[in-house]
């Protein structure tokens, strides 16, 4: 039996150009006188859809979708994942359901069972969990096939406060009672920077433990937020990876069942975790503006770290001729953060404007010296700074049609150290889940082959240039010591005490945590941020705003 994994990045709503894709994949895999070929978990309406789930018209455009898909099964069979309307009276409206295309229709369909509600995921508000466990049937072959989190009834957790297993039920073992030959799981799982291993090792697990081969689909591209890095597999069932598509890019690989056991080893690049950062902050940024139907970008230059990976990225990912930027230098800053800026500008090759703040600083602090009287210059001159900027970059992304990009760093979001309507403007956040640690690490590996950003960029203090001679490390602990407590109270769920008891001091820790709660409203405002880590602020992180803790 020879399968094709179709590997595939979809735009959410955009019924023609999915349907396209997936049609040209199932008139390839033809020519490649497929048995087989397999798409991801709703793939026809793109993932996740969120509230268009509650639309009628959606749904039917949906279902329409799948229709016309399946007048092209003739002499192949399909899978592809789309929505179902629930036949049933009770119960949610929808199903989450595999559609199995053959002959010009519809011939057999499975449901999701397990409907993930954690972190990202909000399945459960639309979708009804499946209830029925029976094998598909395609060329002789009986195949197990499940959605997704099915496969996933024993993920590890490192969450501080979880339980060991999330659910009581295996839809692998239900239907591992009817003996299929192998399996397949159409999924839309988004990455982060430990997932690529866990998956594969779910994936490998699950083929180890029932001794069948399994076959595994997953999405690329990213959908704002959530961004899909593919590496779609086989694995036989000795859970030897046979076959392994690539990361964050579209592709197609064959599989002949048959001689899945004798198939050579997948031995995969070895891949340092900022390099998948890195690409996955590049597939990010690539896709916003492509399905938002932009092309050009702009954002503040200032000759620190975060601005000077954001602009890299950028360049990388919509070609150096979509951006321009401005260096807004005020009488705080340096003439090596203006001279850092006019070379990374010129080693990208990007068009750069230099418009100084002064004047405008000075004009402000003319009309509110009145009311003003009496006051020390406080944070407030600070602020007026960042969004004097904030505005300059808004004009010229309102008068070109550039968008801005935010440069906020995951360490800075956390604690508060940015302005509203100033340095946290933005259509969307490239670094909002990066520490800032780990921004001096893309830094290096941008440089890996040259010298992109320059070296003082990277080496020197950093600061807001905000204030005479002003410092990060005036306020805020060094970003070693910084990022390890906001990991441990943010994507592990630690307690004060128990990250205390790791060995970092108390009264930091208190600090950090504080800073940390009494923030959230700021966060709540800022733009949406590109997802690389097990837990980011956004969608998947949600607290209140009023809360006293």
């Amino acid at each position: 039996m020879k399968i094709v994994l179709a590997q595939l990045n979809y735009h959410i709503g955009n019924f023609e150009a999915n349907a396209d894709k997936i049609i040209k994949s199932i008139e390839a895999a033809k020519d490649d006188n497929a048995d087989l070929v397999v798409f991801s978990e709703l793939a026809v309406c793109g993932y996740p859809p969120y509230d268009f789930l509650e639309r009628k018209e959606f749904i039917q455009s949906c279902i329409d979708t799948i229709d016309t898909i399946a007048k092209t099964c003739v002499g192949i069979s399909a899978i592809v994942g789309g929505p179902e309307i629930n036949p049933e009276p009770q119960g949610k409206n929808l199903f989450n359901t595999a559609y199995v295309l053959e002959e010009g229709g519809i011939k057999q369909i499975v449901r999701k069972t397990l409907l993930p509600n954690y972190d990202v995921f909000d399945e459960y508000r639309y979708f009804q969990p499946n209830a029925v466990f029976d094998l598909i049937n395609v060329k002789g072959k009986k195949i197990a096939l499940t959605i997704c989190e099915d496969i996933w009834d024993d993920q590890p957790v490192a969450n501080a406060f979880a339980r060991d297993k999330l659910y009581t039920l295996s839809p692998m073992d239900k239907l591992m009672q009817q003996k299929p030959d192998f399996a397949i799981n159409i999924a839309a799982s988004p990455f982060s920077y430990t997932q690529v291993d866990i998956r594969r090792d779910i994936v490998r697990n699950k083929a180890r433990q029932y001794k069948i081969p399994f076959i595994y689909v997953n999405q690329v591209g990213a959908n704002t937020e959530l961004i899909f890095d593919g590496n779609s597999m086989a694995v036989n069932s000795r859970g030897d990876v046979t076959h392994q598509a690539s990361a964050f890019a579209e592709d197609h690989i064959t599989v002949e069942l048959d001689s899945i056991q004798e198939a050579p080893t997948y031995t995969p690049k070895a891949t340092k975790p900022i390099q998948l950062i890195h690409d996955a902050l590049v597939s990010g940024v690539r896709d916003y503006f492509a399905k938002m139907g932009f092309t050009k970008t702009t954002l503040g230059l200032s000759g620190g770290i975060d601005s000077a990976v954001t602009v890299a990225i950028a360049a990388e990912a919509l070609g150096k001729e979509n951006v321009k930027v401005l260096l807004l230098p005020s009488q705080y800053s340096s003439d090596h953060s203006i001279n850092d800026a006019v070379d990374l500008a010129n080693n990208l090759g990007i068009q750069y404007d230099i418009v100084p703040i002064k004047e405008i600083f000075n004009s402000y602090n003319f009309l509110l010296s009145p009311i003003f009287e009496g006051k020390e210059a406080d944070v407030t001159e600070e602020n007026i700074q960042a969004r004097i900027r904030g505005t300059l970059l808004m004009a010229l992304s309102n008068k070109f049609g550039h968008i801005l990009l935010n440069t906020s760093n995951k360490s800075e979001a956390a604690v508060g150290y940015g302005t509203l309507y100033g340095d946290m403007n933005g259509g969307i956040s490239v670094l909002g889940d990066v520490y800032k640690t780990d921004v001096f690490k893309l830094a290096r590996y941008i440089n890996r082959d040259q010298e992109v950003i320059p070296e003082n960029t990277i080496v020197k203090p950093p600061s807001a240039e905000l204030r005479p001679d002003q410092k990060d490390s005036d306020s805020l602990p060094d970003y070693d010591v910084l990022d390890a407590i906001l990991f441990r109270y943010i994507e592990k769920n630690q307690s004060p005490d128990e990250i205390v008891n790791d060995g970092f001091d108390r009264t930091i820790v208190e600090k950090a945590v504080r800073l940390v709660n009494m923030n959230e409203y700021k966060r709540f405002q800022t733009p949406p941020t590109l997802r690389i880590s097990g837990k980011a602020f956004g969608i998947g992180r949600r607290m209140p705003l009023v809360a006293k803790y």
